[in-house]
């Protein structure tokens, strides 16, 4: 099955994530292994983004999509089993006095 957003084909989890939001999930995300620099420009790069007024719907767009995931996965993600109760042991009741 192939997924698009707009025009773009989505060839993966990530290619959706990142055409849907319109930035690379990484800037958000940040990646393994970063720097403190590095992540202090990912940081200073996302307040731009967040700032500029053509993201301003970004924060209501990813809560968007989490819920739609959510809502596609729910069966998985909340498939609880009940697990089955011990047996309770019947305590035999000692009668007479301690050895």
């Amino acid at each position: 099955m192939r997924m698009y957003v707009g025009r773009q084909q989505a060839v993966s989890v990530e290619d959706f994530l990142e055409l849907a939001l319109g930035t690379p999930v990484e800037l958000w995300l940040g990646v393994e292994g970063e720097t403190d620099e590095e992540r202090a420009a990912r940081l200073d790069a996302a307040r731009d983004i967040l700032a500029d007024p053509e993201y301003s719907n970004l924060p209501d767009d990813v809560a968007r999509i989490a819920a739609e995931v959510i809502e596609a996965h729910a069966p998985e993600l909340f498939n609880v089993v009940s697990l089955a109760s011990p047996a309770r042991r019947r305590r035999s009741s000692r009668k007479g006095a301690a050895a």
